[in-house]
């Protein structure tokens, strides 16, 4: 039975693994007395005493986690920013070409943020297909629901003398300096950032990623871009769904779920590509476990709500 310890349990993604892994009979979950939580030695021995430990931390702590473990058979799945991009680290998303077995034998996995994996499942087929330029520059708005600012934010959103203004849907990041874009670049294969417009409004979870493109943005039509995604997404927790909620598209379609869709609409003249999941689910802590399945040879749905 595998020894899962989870560092930072107290956090949102944390407790949602903690959650769903509590449930399973095939997991070990090592527990910290709430006393020892933040004590540095009692965490280093459960990170080393682990065959997968989580890291749900902010980046810094994140980064003192992983010094903390000496040992080599320890997998780490860091759910922060922080090693999204670097050296030495496969990116948790084993359905882009080539990381699942990547992941199969990795120590260290980086889980996607829930913006970037929803703008990197839309892009990285297309680019890596020649249907558009690495040199693209493209505009994204992505809408999410209110826990993907975690407990402060939550906080904020429900409580009953909040700011009328939380009752419209509010854009931030505004400086173009959001922590997703170097992995959003990296990931889709791009050589620009693209233009960034995360959404916050007042629902609990689901998240809505668009992109848009023109006929001079691409090398096919629009029809050729849904084959891509049906060839590209055909295994993992990924699939091409263009159904809508008559003629709407709802960013909390999959709410309590842990898979994605994409899709895409328009005309071969003006384009919109769409991905939809939970921003608790795919997009935290669902990937997560996806990831630790397919680390400990499990059927990687295994434990997850895909329907």
């Amino acid at each position: 039975m595998a020894k899962v310890f989870i560092d930072g349990s107290a956090g949102t993604t944390g407790l949602r693994i903690r959650e769903r892994l509590s449930e399973r009979k095939d997991i070990e979950l090592l527990i910290l007395p709430e006393e020892l939580r933040k004590d540095t030695s009692a965490r280093a021995e459960m990170l080393n005493k682990s065959d997968v430990s989580f890291l749900c931390l902010p980046d810094a702590a994140a980064i003192e986690a992983v010094s903390l473990i000496d040992d080599p058979d320890t997998v780490v799945i860091d759910t922060s920013t922080a090693h999204r991009t670097a050296d030495g680290w496969v990116y948790g998303m084993p359905e882009l070409t080539g990381l699942r077995e990547q992941i199969k034998t990795s120590k260290r996995i980086a889980n996607p943020g829930c913006h970037a994996g929803g703008f990197i499942a839309l892009v990285r087929p297309l680019v890596e297909k020649g249907v558009i330029s690495p040199d693209i520059q493209l505009s994204c708005f992505s809408l999410t629901g209110y826990s993907g600012g975690g407990k402060k934010m939550i906080s904020e959103y429900e409580d009953a003398q909040r700011s009328a203004l939380l009752d419209a849907p509010r854009i931030y990041a505004l400086p173009q300096s959001h922590k997703h874009l170097p992995e959003m670049k990296k990931l889709s294969l791009l050589n620009r950032e693209p233009v960034f417009s995360p959404v916050v409004a007042s629902f609990y979870s689901g998240m809505e990623v668009s992109v848009s493109l023109s006929a001079q943005d691409i090398s096919c039509g629009l029809d050729d871009i849904k084959a891509v995604y049906k060839d590209y997404y055909n295994s993992g927790l990924i699939r091409y769904d263009d159904s809508t909620e008559g003629g709407f598209i709802s960013a909390g379609a999959y709410s309590g779920r842990d898979d994605m869709c994409v899709a895409v609409f328009g005309n071969d003249e003006r384009i919109t590509l769409i991905s939809r999941f939970d921003n608790l689910g795919k997009g935290a802590s669902g990937a997560a476990i996806q990831n630790m399945n397919i680390s400990l040879g499990l059927d990687e749905k295994t434990g997850l709500v895909v329907s």
